[in-house]
């Protein structure tokens, strides 16, 4: 084989082994511009989504191949800053209003849609309010800023949240905290910590989803998934961590949710004139 033959041969090879856990689907509708949480419910066959602070009240419906097919507006609801989607076996759609960059925030809230496939163009929410039990000063000291949440599950009754550490000198740390899945007032419960990475924005946990059957969390952040499994209850960081790289250009994806028990969705925003506004796969094998 010739110096230039193998060479070719090399670099496709090196590209296609980079590039073989993510494959992009289709470019979004311009209505999901800050795409920021997304999850696929029992009994529709549409990927449902959302979009982050300062974007409208409504909760989006759009097909495997990127075609936007419905919009509900949560009539009852203000979009502060929604970040994630969350759903239970009984056909209910949680909403995450948590953002929280600055830590700052005194109104946190989760809306439940409940039935939320019997509502058509038009739904009301009850409402979760809540803050987090070791959070003192508001807003939080720069080196403590850790209580905003873009990540969200249902598991049991209960709801969780992984934080967005975005202290001054962050460590990686992200905390989980627990809250009921019901309407009312409550301060959530921290439950566990664990340091995904060092750096910064790369780990920053930007969304999550679970997988009850399997038993299994995925974590997300511009450049990384984390997989949670054989864990006990609720101990999400207390069995097996296997961390993926993405590959491609660090885009912000804020969106994860799984297709099926080796696939999951991602989703990342729109930035400047070429990048985001993408629907991917992205294999977990």
């Amino acid at each position: 084989m010739s110096k230039l033959v193998f060479f070719l041969f090399f670099s496709v090879s090196l590209v296609f082994g980079q590039n073989q856990n993510l494959k992009e689907i289709k470019h979004l509708s311009k209505k999901l511009a800050e795409i920021s949480g997304i999850e696929i419910l029992k009994g529709s066959a549409l990927i449902w989504a959302i979009n982050d602070s300062g974007t409208p009240n409504v909760v989006y419906g759009f097909t495997q191949h990127g075609k936007l097919k419905k919009e509900i507006e949560i009539e009852n609801a203000e979009n502060v800053d929604w970040e994630d989607l969350a759903k239970d076996n009984h056909g209910n759609l949680y909403i995450s209003d948590t953002g929280n960059n600055h830590s700052d925030r005194e109104d946190l809230t989760i809306y439940i849609v409940e039935d939320f496939l019997q509502q058509k163009k038009k739904a009301k929410a009850k409402k979760i309010e809540f803050s987090f039990e070791d959070q003192d000063e508001f807003p939080a000291d720069d080196d403590d800023m850790n209580f905003g949440s873009e990540a969200l599950i249902y598991k049991s009754g209960n709801l969780y949240l992984f934080t967005k550490n975005r202290s001054k000198h962050p460590d990686g740390t992200v905390n989980v905290y627990k809250l009921p899945a019901k309407s009312g007032k409550y301060k959530a419960k921290k439950i566990g910590s664990y340091k995904t990475c060092k750096g910064k924005r790369e780990c920053w946990i930007t969304a999550a989803s679970i997988n009850t059957e399997e038993n299994e969390v995925i974590l997300l952040s511009e450049e990384h998934v984390w997989k949670l499994s054989n864990f006990k209850d609720d101990d999400f960081f207390g069995g097996d961590i296997q961390q993926y790289d993405i590959p491609g250009k660090r885009t912000q994806k804020e969106s994860i949710c799984y297709k099926n028990s080796t696939t999951a969705f991602l989703a990342d925003e729109k930035e400047g004139k070429k990048k985001g506004r993408n629907l991917y796969e992205f294999s977990l094998k």
